[in-house]
């Protein structure tokens, strides 16, 4: 969830592991800081507070180190607070570590310490582990070695970044279950728990497999893992560019990341539809004609946003293939004994790729026999690594805490794969079939059209910023969509939102609506219209404030809502794909109009790598 950053080379370490950390501001954190190797020394800056705080510290003569470590964390063990930020040492102060993730039997090992003379300042997990190092670096002489012996002893997930005093221009870097990818250059290496730290100074980078240990120097990477293999046989080149990580003239990346669907909805499909058959062809996912008729159940699991395009690719792979399609939360469904038979198919949703929970229902699906199958945005990442088949959704790096472009790319690729199903299974006809794909080629289009909007949504949303409270309401489809834009609104403006089904409305929420209760409502013209028309006047009978998005030409609407976002037709499984649109638009300028930080909401974090 935190950043990491660590440099090896010849240039200055310290301007290289700050810009690594601004790139990764987006991963959410509450404070910061650096160790950098230095006159037989370390170096030592840590702050509360952002990147730029830790920038403005004076480093001294150390400005010139070589290498060092960085990181930004997010508070789990222990509140944010200079002594709990990382770097931390050992007792010597020789040894600095930066750790992403939870070492589970560190209170146990603390005890253990502590009766050695071992005395901790901190209330964090990651010290455990430092001083660990530091007593088997005594005891071995050798950073490394200190390292592999220390990590036997602890339980949990751990991204690590380590250096010591007494080996200039090394560092060590270790994972379980915690990312660390590491960029390979001329003279130089970095690690990182993210691409993104990396792609300003090379592209040519290597994600390091569960269990695997590093030594980085300036002379190159050698690993110590389970993979024995020299490190640049498994070099990757990453092919998005710098500009894809830069707000490119928008006052925020999640505003840039909206108005980019209309591509990214287009890269998801690029090269997948077939306008002949009327189908989709997803080579990743490796199944055969035979493979799609044999399927008897589908189990998709997910997190957060995710699990909303679950919900939805559950409404659209039932009506395409007629397939029993069953959504769970990746966080229970690793903690239950979940029924998994035979002819049962599992699909793992994630943005990162690397989301904790999701990674430990993939593992428990894979030992219950099931063919898995990821559907991620992140080339490399650890899902799909472990899962034998998948999709990437191809919808280039998404910056913004709160996600938009990668949830669309999520659905698209659901639509996809229902469009596949149906055809192979005989439940869609030709007609059909091409009548979908068309229709699925149109959504960007139609997606730019809705964009071009914006500047409406934006003048409405002031309408909103008084409210404390707010109710999304939607049928069929569209009601996983009222999940998600209720999320978008609370995530980044702190306006409690809930997500309900429209119907089950007056078995409880009703309550809560009066002259000053917003309701959002999707009404689309869909199979539900009539039944979310009652919906509506029963909302606008208790005088509630409702906000309607509907389809284009809708004027019967207008009698009953204050204000109405329309969107353009298109087949009912797609409608998701456009109405979310104006929901992502009215959360990103509600927060606004109130003063939030946009793209980096208070105690979020892009990638949640713990549980």
């Amino acid at each position: 969830m935190c950043g990491i950053v660590g440099y090896v080379g010849a240039r200055p370490a310290l301007d290289i592991l700050l810009c690594g950390l601004r790139r990764l501001e987006y991963r959410g954190y509450d404070s910061a800081g650096y160790a950098l190797q230095y006159n037989d020394s370390l170096l030592i800056r840590k702050c509360v507070g952002r990147v730029s705080e830790l920038a403005a510290l004076d480093p001294g003569e150390g400005r010139a180190a070589t290498a060092g470590i960085a990181h930004t964390r997010w508070a789990t063990h222990g509140e944010p607070s200079i002594v709990n930020a990382h770097p931390h040492t050992d007792s010597s102060g020789r040894i600095a570590l930066v750790h992403n993730g939870i070492i589970e039997n560190y209170k146990s090992l603390k005890v253990k310490l502590e009766a050695l003379g071992e005395v901790f300042e901190s209330e964090t997990d990651t010290e455990v582990l430092t001083k660990l190092i530091g007593r088997e670096m005594k005891a071995t002489g050798d950073l490394l070695s200190a390292v592999k012996k220390a990590l036997t002893s602890v339980r949990g997930a751990y991204g690590i970044a380590v250096v010591s005093a007494d080996q200039p221009s090394t560092l060590v870097a270790a994972r379980y279950g915690s990312p660390l990818v590491v960029g390979i250059g001329d003279g130089e290496n970095i690690v990182a728990s993210d691409v993104a730290a990396i792609v300003a100074h090379t592209r040519d980078v290597v994600y390091l497999e569960e269990g695997e240990l590093v030594e980085i120097t300036t002379r190159g990477v050698h690993s110590h893992g389970s993979d024995p293999r020299m490190i640049r046989d498994r070099m990757t080149h990453v092919d998005w560019d710098l500009s894809e990580i830069e707000k490119d003239g928008f006052p925020h990346y999640m505003l840039k990341e909206i108005h980019s669907q209309p591509e990214s909805l287009r890269n998801a499909f690029r090269g997948r539809l077939d306008m002949t058959e009327g189908t989709a062809h997803l080579g990743g996912l490796n199944m055969t004609h035979e493979d799609m008729q044999g399927i008897k159940r589908i189990i998709i699991t997910a997190c957060g946003t995710s699990w909303h395009a679950a919900l939805i690719g559950k409404y659209v792979l039932e009506s395409m293939s007629r397939i029993p399609v069953d959504v769970e939360y990746a966080s229970e469904f690793r903690y239950r004994d979940p029924v998994i038979g035979e002819g049962t198919v599992v699909f793992v949703i994630s943005q990162s790729g690397e989301t904790a929970d999701t990674l430990a229902a993939l593992k428990l699906a894979r030992e219950k026999g099931a063919a898995c199958y990821g559907i991620v945005n992140v080339v490399g990442s650890t899902i799909a690594r472990e899962t034998s088949a998948g999709v990437y959704i191809h919808a280039g790096p998404e910056i913004g805490v709160a996600s938009t472009k990668a949830f669309t790319s999520q659905v698209m690729i659901l639509s996809l794969i229902g469009l596949a199903l149906g055809r192979a299974r005989g439940c869609i006809s030709l007609a059909e079939g091409l009548s979908l794909a068309n229709s699925i080629r149109e959504v960007p289009d139609k997606v730019e059209t809705i964009l071009g909007r914006a500047g409406e949504i934006q003048s409405l949303a002031r309408e909103f910023t008084y409210a404390s409270n707010f109710l999304y309401l939607g049928r069929g489809v569209n009601y996983p969509v009222a999940l998600e834009g209720a999320l978008k609104l609370k995530e980044i403006s702190y306006i409690h939102a809930e997500g309900y089904p429209a119907a089950e409305m007056k078995h409880g929420p009703i309550a809560l609506i009066d002259d000053l209760m917003p309701v959002a409502v999707i009404a689309a013209r869909d199979a539900a219209y009539d039944k979310i028309m009652s919906n509506i006047q029963e909302v606008k009978a208790r005088r509630g404030r409702i906000l309607v998005v509907a389809t284009e030409g809708d004027t019967e609407i207008r009698n009953y809502a204050q204000w109405v976002i329309e969107v353009p037709a298109v087949a009912d499984q797609l409608t998701p794909l456009l109405t979310v649109i104006p929901l992502q638009l009215l959360a990103y300028y509600v927060a606004v109009a109130r003063g939030c930080d946009v793209d980096k909401p208070r105690n979020l974090a892009k990638s949640v790598t713990v549980e």
